[in-house]
């Protein structure tokens, strides 16, 4: 854990002390570092890419949000938005938030479970940030973070089913854009794949009330388990869609 400016040393030694976490390691391969714009996870060396934090507010969440395609991207129609609906879903695997904070901006109330605790910790204030933020604040409002194993807190629900359950498990993406290759180096030493993603699937498929969607790279398999009813299929991307009874206004 680093602090980049003296006047943060005190938040960020609390975020070490949350998260176990050695401050001020000169031996560390990976630091989490709090500056002026939030957290960020950084990998140090001379050869490291830049870090990464979650920001809501503005770059590419920003553009996707203004110029996405709104209810007519591919992810929308997966989770069953149309006229007159739009889900109450829970995104089990939330990672940094992308696409609960697309969903939620298209009006759907999202929970968001994360078990990565440094990648929970980005979300985290990632989202107390744009909570402030006069463009994003009613947005964030509709998402709420859980930290925890997906399939534990599903197993544990005692709210009100979730309607749309989202899944998108960890596997080698064939993705080339420059960020997800940045992320996927940064964050491979701590997340790995998912081994346990049928467990996870099928927690899901017992909880939600109406169906779950799982994303996967276009040619990867389906996740082992129960068989989608069907899949919608992009460029580069695949949702597989498990209905399970019919969404109504």
């Amino acid at each position: 854990m680093e602090a980049l400016a003296p006047h943060l040393h005190e938040a960020a030694q609390q975020w070490a002390q949350r998260l176990g976490l050695a401050f001020d390691d000169v031996d560390a391969g990976f630091a989490l570092q709090l500056g002026e714009a939030g957290l960020q996870l950084a990998e140090l060396g001379p050869q490291a890419p830049g870090p990464v934090r979650v920001d809501f507010v503005e770059g590419a969440v920003a553009h996707r949000r203004q110029f996405g395609g709104g209810a007519g991207q591919m992810i929308a129609k997966a989770v069953g938005i149309q006229q007159g609906i739009r889900p109450a879903v829970l995104d089990a695997t939330a990672g940094l938030g992308r696409d609960a904070f697309v969903l939620a901006s298209l009006g759907c109330t999202l929970s968001l479970i994360e078990r990565q605790p440094l990648i929970g910790a980005l979300l985290e204030d990632g989202l107390q940030r744009a909570a402030i933020d006069n463009e994003v604040a009613a947005i964030v409002a509709r998402m709420r973070l859980l930290q925890g194993n997906a399939i534990s807190i599903m197993a544990d629900w005692q709210d009100e089913a979730p309607q749309v359950i989202y899944l998108d498990p960890m596997f080698p993406h064939r993705d080339k854009s420059a960020l997800v290759k940045k992320e996927m180096r940064l964050f491979r030493p701590f997340v790995g794949d998912d081994p346990d993603a049928p467990a996870l699937l099928a927690a899901a498929l017992n909880l939600a009330s109406h169906r779950v969607v799982v994303k996967r790279p276009r040619k990867a398999p389906i996740i082992e388990g129960a068989k989608p009813g069907y899949a919608l299929e992009g460029k580069s991307s695949r949702y597989d869609i498990y209905p399970l009874k019919k969404l109504t206004p």
